[in-house]
Formats: C-alpha cells, sequence, structure tokens
C-alpha cells in the first residue's frame, strides 16, 4: 500500500474481504438524530445533511425477503451488466492500473465486482470507497491520497446509478479548473436514466438488488459525515447489524453469476444525441413534478426507484408516485410506504424514464 494511502487514519475494509475495498474514511461517534427534527433542520438550512445522521434499523424479515426476492429475479442482470461494464473499462482505459474510487455507500458494491471482474481480465486494478456530498463535494484529501498511489489519469468513479445526476455535478464543480481530470469526469453506474454518467450499462430505472438495503450490504458502514475540523469525511461503524450483513455474501454471489454469464455485450458511452435525449426527458419529469407539487427546492424531489426507496427510508415523504403498481421493482417500496403511512399514486407515462418518484415533506406543511 501507497504510503499516501498507509497514513491515513480509517476504518479499514470495513465487514468486506481485505482487498476488495479499501475505506478511505475516519472512524466517528455521532449523536443520531430524529428523522423528522433531522428535516426540519436541513429545510430550514440550519444544519446541512452530511452533518447529522439517523439511527440505521435492522431490516425487517419482510425488508430481507424482499431483498433475497429482487436478487433471484434480478442478480443475473446485475452480474451481466458488471462483467459489460468491466469489459468496457479494460477497452477504454489503456493505462497501467485503474484505481475504481467509489463513492459511499451506493458505489461500493458494484466498484467491489467491477475490481474483480478487472482482475480476471488481467489488469491491476484498485479499490477505494470515499466521500462525495451534494452542495460541499468530494473529500479532496481522501483524492489526493489515492492521485499520489496511483495518478489521477487511472481514477475511474464508481457510484451504483443516477438519479436526477446530483452527484455526477458535484464531481463536476469539486474537479473545475483542475487540469489532472477530464472536463467530463469518469462515472460510472449501473443504471442512468438521467444521462449523466460517462458510463453506464443502461439507462433503466431498475431495482439494483444492492440498492435495497443500506449498511449491510455496503461493508456496515453509515452514509459519510462532514468533518467537523477538516480532513477525512466520517463515518459511523454499525457493528450492531453485524447479525444482519450480507456484505460478503452478495459479493460472491453476484460474481459467481459473472463469471457464468459470459460475454454478452460491452458497455459503450453515451452518444451526445443519447445522452443529450436523456437529460431532456428526465429533467422534464422533476420540472412538471416540481410545478405540480409547488416545489422551488429540486432537492426534496427524488427520482428512481433506489432514490425514492432510501427516501421513504431516510427522509420525511408526503407522496411517492410509481409508474405501474403491480411492477415487481416497485414492491419493497410499496411496502415501506404502506408502513409509513405514504400516499401512493400511479401515474403510468408521466414518470418518463423513472418507474418511482418520492415527493419530500415540506416542513412548512
Amino acid at each position: 500500500m501507497h504510503d499516501a494511502i498507509r497514513s491515513l487514519a480509517t476504518v479499514g475494509c470495513g465487514s468486506y474481504e481485505c482487498g476488495d475495498v479499501h475505506f478511505l474514511l475516519k472512524p466517528v461517534s455521532i449523536e443520531v438524530t430524529d428523522v423528522h427534527e433531522k428535516e426540519r433542520l436541513i429545510q430550514s438550512r440550519l444544519k446541512h445533511y452530511s452533518e447529522m445522521i439517523s439511527h440505521e434499523s435492522a431490516p425487517t424479515a419482510l425488508h430481507k425477503a424482499l431483498y433475497e426476492k429482487a436478487l433471484l429475479q434480478n442478480g443475473a442482470r446485475m452480474a451481466g451488466d458488471v462483467q459489460a461494464l468491466a469489459l468496457a473499462l479494460n477497452d477504454l482505459h489503456t493505462g497501467p492500473t485503474i484505481a475504481l474510487v467509489s463513492f459511499v455507500r451506493a458505489g461500493l458494491p458494484l466498484g467491489v465486482l467491477l475490481r474483480r471482474a478487472l482482475l480476471d481480465q488481467g489488469r491491476d486494478a484498485h479499490h477505494y470507497g470515499i466521500s462525495i456530498v451534494r452542495d460541499r463535494g468530494i473529500d479532496m484529501t481522501a483524492l489526493e491520497a489515492i492521485i499520489q498511489a496511483h495518478g489521477a489519469e487511472n481514477i475511474v468513479f464508481v457510484d451504483g446509478w443516477t438519479g436526477k445526476g446530483a452527484i455526477s455535478g458535484e464531481i463536476r464543480r469539486s474537479l473545475a479548473g483542475d487540469a489532472r481530470f477530464p472536463v467530463d469526469p469518469r462515472l460510472v453506474v449501473l443504471a442512468d436514466p438521467c444521462g449523466r454518467a460517462w458510463l453506464a450499462a443502461s439507462a433503466e430505472d431498475w431495482v439494483i438488488p444492492s440498492g435495497i438495503l443500506g449498511a449491510t450490504v455496503s461493508g456496515l458502514v453509515s452514509r459519510s459525515i462532514w468533518p467537523t475540523h477538516g480532513g477525512l469525511h466520517g463515518c459511523v461503524v454499525y457493528d450492531h447489524l453485524h447479525d444482519h450483513d450480507v456484505t460478503r455474501p452478495f459479493i460472491e454471489q453476484i460474481n459467481d453469476l459473472r463469471k457464468n454469464v459470459g460475454v454478452r455485450y460491452t458497455a459503450t458511452p453515451w452518444t451526445s444525441s443519447e445522452q443529450g435525449a436523456l437529460q431532456v426527458a428526465a429533467a422534464a419529469v422533476v420540472d412538471r413534478l416540481a410545478q405540480r407539487f409547488d416545489i422551488s427546492n429540486l432537492n426534496r424531489v427524488k427520482p428512481g426507484i433506489a432514490e425514492a426507496t432510501r427516501a421513504v427510508l431516510r427522509r420525511v415523504p408526503d407522496h411517492v408516485l410509481v409508474r405501474d403498481r403491480s411492477d415487481q421493482d416497485v414492491q419493497l417500496l410499496l411496502h415501506l410506504t404502506e408502513r409509513a403511512g405514504v400516499p401512493v399514486e400511479e401515474v403510468g407515462s408521466d414518470l418518463g424514464p423513472y418507474r418511482a418518484v418520492t415527493i419530500i415533506r415540506s416542513v412548512s406543511e
């Protein structure tokens, strides 16, 4: 391990197999904030969301069952998409090494799987988990250490999916003017319905099995936490969820499927016309919903199955809209809305490229 990495005090590999990922996050202790209080503080701008964290409960038996169902239903698809992305990275990146930089937490499972697939192709590949915070940027302490170890030209950013493209925009803002990086950041995702990634397996909004769970499929680490005194961003290690952890079994299952899936296709970057069409269609949906629900802060609109589901789990939802109630990919979301008493509306093609959207409740309501 390079000295620049070794010198940082971090949580190591979490509950992942050591070698699969190295987290560049420092362990912190932080008092939990009630979800409703957190929402009030966020919307009143008294605190940023990255300065607080709420308690993460163990998934219920039904939640676990829906995860297993998603794994059975979409595990092979994820495996094939991982292989397609790895083949593309192998072709597109000709440097001596590939440094995969996953954004905690949604990017972690994909980053681990991509590294394994690249190693199988004989590539030298490394994988790190770092923080990016909306409106505040990338953890530059972590990124500079990776640059020292591997060179900026070998870095590929990884996230699980895109919703509106907020993270893609945050990468651009963080790296603006940095000649070591291309103007269009190398961001790789599985699903990119809004056309904001450099490389995606598809534009379809679908249930990625790892997107159904939180810490228990992401190394038992929390969402990243903004550092009070600078330096590395932080996280909480969720030891209380150890008995529910499926981090390693998930990786092994998808990786085994990938090895048997064969070469079905190689992912290719969007053409400018493809990207433009996706961006226009996605933005039109967000704009229509903002107008319908009288929303001025677009952060209250959470499009895409994964973002819609996480918003119901971690925020205070007001409405959930789905394209089709009978869609198997929205069943966990419907289960969570029923438990939370959140109204659901079926709106068909009004959601454009998305299969679900959650509207966050305004604190003034």
